[in-house]
């Protein structure tokens, strides 16, 4: 016979008072799959936080951003949480659009926080955002079909060996293609990736005084070299593939090599998630003529906006969702290949995680390398590895890369693409004001 429990009727009063006058807050996030992972332990926080009920918005990567820039920059306060980066924090927070985390709570360990992802997410010393996951990028490559056909991964790969093993491996009759890189369009999709290739071949977004650089001969190099290997290696429909699709292609045994964010290696490593998990084999991301600006160094972030009305109840929330706490509690409920991974040092020398992923060492060694101030061989006026970190460069990324998807496309050559992305850049750059000659 089971044991019955009663709760005095002042507790029962009490939590129906809670739960009747609980504050609803709306949190803004990306479709990623450590996002849902955290969209999914909403009970977990509401059990323990039962005055504070949580709204989930979760987009597409392209779509939240568009949302969350109008939202953010007309003061609209349709969200309390928003899922933003390493672009976004600083310049956000020199308008004044975010609230400053400068008083968090003892135990919270912000010096547990990797120390290049802070400094990412910080204005003038003080956090504007706490990190939910960071990442660099990196090559991941199936070890059954390099053995298959005689390759010899290297320690440091170049781009020239990566496309004759791609070569190889591209077996499209069999459902495997050799190589898959992102093509969908945006600043943040096609062009994170491409910013590295063009870095390794020694180019830049804008010179010194800021003019663009986008038709100079590193750009046609780089750009021409992935049209052309995407053509050859690639899946079919490659603009409409992003971090996400790609991640699922490779997973499901259809790329022989991937290179895209280190956060996915949990993921394809999980033998319920993935069928190459036995498989999975990763090195650096590759290099060209130069290994500054590789790979790229990012965080995805929640940030409260100043127009949100529920700041207390929005601090409690994200504290909460990157803390060592909910490290601990998704490594217990979902795995610890699942947890956050590139925000703290304490995960990294968490014997469990260790255990559970051998690549972790190699992903911090990624973060901790990856120089946003560093990221070409010329100068640059500008931080940002994958990105410049000026609000033009959210509309010039984004229409660089719908230009390079109409070329990976057929639509017009890699030489008309550059053309016209570097008058399109050259006109916003004029019209903000950054040059008049």
């Amino acid at each position: 016979m089971r044991p019955i429990f009663l709760i005095p009727a002042a507790g029962v009063a009490l939590l129906t008072s809670l739960a009747a006058h609980a504050e609803t807050i709306t949190v803004a996030t990306v479709n990623n799959n450590d996002m849902i992972i955290m969209q999914g332990l909403t009970d977990e926080f509401e059990k323990t936080h039962p005055d504070i009920k949580l709204d989930w918005v979760v987009l597409e990567e392209n779509v939240l951003r568009q949302r969350l820039t109008t939202d953010i920059a007309t003061n609209g306060g349709q969200f309390d949480v928003m899922t933003i980066g390493t672009y976004e924090v600083p310049i956000w927070a020199r308008q004044g659009w975010l609230t400053a985390l400068d008083d968090l709570p003892k135990d919270y360990d912000e010096n547990d926080l990797l120390k290049p992802i802070r400094d990412g997410l910080s204005q003038k010393g003080k956090l504007y955002a706490l990190p939910f996951y960071g990442e660099s990028s990196m090559m991941y490559y199936r070890k059954d079909l390099f053995d298959k056909a005689g390759i010899q991964m290297t320690e440091q790969p170049t781009w020239k060996e990566v496309r004759g093993w791609a070569d190889k491996l591209n077996d499209p009759d069999n459902g495997v293609y050799g190589i898959c890189l992102r093509g969908k369009p945006g600043w943040g999709e096609n062009m994170a990736f491409l910013s590295t290739l063009v870095n390794t071949y020694g180019g830049r977004w804008f010179d010194e005084k800021w003019h663009p650089e986008i038709d100079s001969p590193a750009w046609k190099e780089a750009v021409s070299f992935y049209v052309d290997m995407m053509k050859n290696d690639g899946p079919p429909g490659a603009t409409s593939n992003g971090f996400n699709e790609n991640q699922a292609l490779f997973s499901s045994g259809k790329c022989g090599i991937w290179v895209d964010a280190t956060s996915a290696a949990g993921r394809i490593f999980d033998p319920s998630e993935s069928k190459v998990a036995d498989e999975l084999g990763f090195a650096p991301a590759p290099i060209a003529k130069t290994p500054k600006g590789s790979h790229w160094l990012w965080s995805w972030a929640l940030a409260i906006p100043q127009s949100s009305q529920s700041k207390d109840a929005a601090k409690t929330f994200i504290t909460w969702a990157t803390s060592k706490g909910y490290v601990d509690l998704v490594g217990e409920k979902k795995g610890w290949t699942s947890v956050p991974p590139g925000t703290r040092k304490s995960t990294y020398d968490n014997p469990k995680y260790q255990q559970a992923a051998p690549f972790a060492d190699f992903v911090l060694k990624a973060i901790e390398t990856a120089d946003p101030t560093d990221p070409s061989a010329k100068p640059v006026p500008y931080t940002g590895v994958q990105y410049a970190d000026i609000p033009e460069f959210q509309a010039i990324g984004t229409q660089v890369g719908q230009m390079i998807a109409a070329a990976l496309a057929g639509q017009q050559t890699v030489d008309q693409a550059l053309s016209n992305a570097q008058r399109s850049a050259d006109r916003t750059m004029r019209q903000a004001g950054y040059y008049k000659d």
